[in-house]
């Protein structure tokens, strides 16, 4: 008996897919698609921010930025932060001295440490310190409010109603923010040097006579305008960056808290940046 078998056709067998291994090409391709969208995104924050500091200073500059309001946000800013800087101040002024006196219990003349207690607090300590409160303490709310203002449509009811938001709320910030901070640092300074030199006493018993001969031994008045300048541009950058993180938050209350992170992040950047070009601009 005769069997026919028929040929079966033969089955394509599918060809083994690409892995997703590393290709460095598109790695590459893909870093600079991420640099340039922070590029993007930075130029663009840059120019917003620069805009807003241009309608300010002509608001400032033609008398139609009230007096009410700077006043009101120099109350908010300065009085309500005195007692967080001057307990900052302390504790930086007392943690200094510690340490330093720990260190300089050999061969160096203890005295040297009242010079170094002062010049490390007024030059650096006091200014940082206080920047760093205020980011957390007006800067994080600057943004929260403005955000929670643009997201709920007040500021475009400003816009109807003729009022233009970076008057009544963006230039009484810069303005207030410039003139109390660097009297914020001049308090921190005098709160840490004067706790650094009761903290030498009780600590190494270095008293104060030789703590102040000590200070005074390389005190340049230089310092002290250093100190405030660092003032000055701290207190210039940190309602601005809120102000600018506030304006530009979208996206309901969630677009609020990640406006107001990201404001704190860039504050403190901008902050530690700030401070690390001084010394190389005004020291040397």
């Amino acid at each position: 008996m005769q069997t026919i078998t028929e040929e079966r056709p033969a089955v394509p067998v599918p060809a083994p897919r690409a892995g997703k291994g590393f290709h460095p090409g598109r790695a590459f391709t893909d870093f600079l698609a991420r640099l340039g969208t922070g590029g993007e995104r930075f130029a663009a924050h840059a120019g917003d921010m620069a805009t807003l500091v241009w309608r300010s200073a002509m608001y400032l500059f033609t008398g139609r930025v009230a007096l009410a309001d700077i006043a009101r946000q120099m109350y908010w800013m300065g009085v309500g932060s005195i007692p967080i800087v001057l307990v900052t101040g302390m504790l930086g002024g007392i943690v200094t001295s510690q340490q330093g006196g720990y260190q300089f219990t050999g061969g160096v003349p203890l005295y040297i440490l009242g010079s170094v207690v002062a010049s490390s607090v007024i030059l650096e300590l006091g200014p940082v310190m206080t920047a760093i409160v205020l980011i957390g303490r007006v800067g994080a709310r600057i943004t929260a409010e403005l955000g929670t203002m643009q997201v709920s449509e007040q500021i475009d009811a400003l816009h109807s109603l003729g009022r233009d938001p970076v008057r009544t709320l963006v230039a009484p910030r810069l303005i207030a923010g410039i003139i109390v901070v660097p009297i914020l640092v001049a308090l921190c300074n005098l709160a840490g040097v004067v706790s650094g030199m009761v903290a030498a006493q009780s600590t190494v018993h270095l008293g104060i006579p030789a703590f102040r001969y000590g200070a005074g031994l390389f005190w340049h008045n230089w310092d002290m305008l250093y100190s405030e300048l660092k003032g000055v541009a701290f207190g210039f950058v940190i309602p601005l960056v809120a102000s600018h993180m506030g304006l530009s938050t979208r996206g309901g209350a969630e677009g609020v808290g990640k406006s107001t992170t990201s404001a704190v992040v860039l504050m403190t950047l901008s902050v530690l940046v700030i401070d690390a070009l001084f010394p190389p601009l005004l020291l040397n």
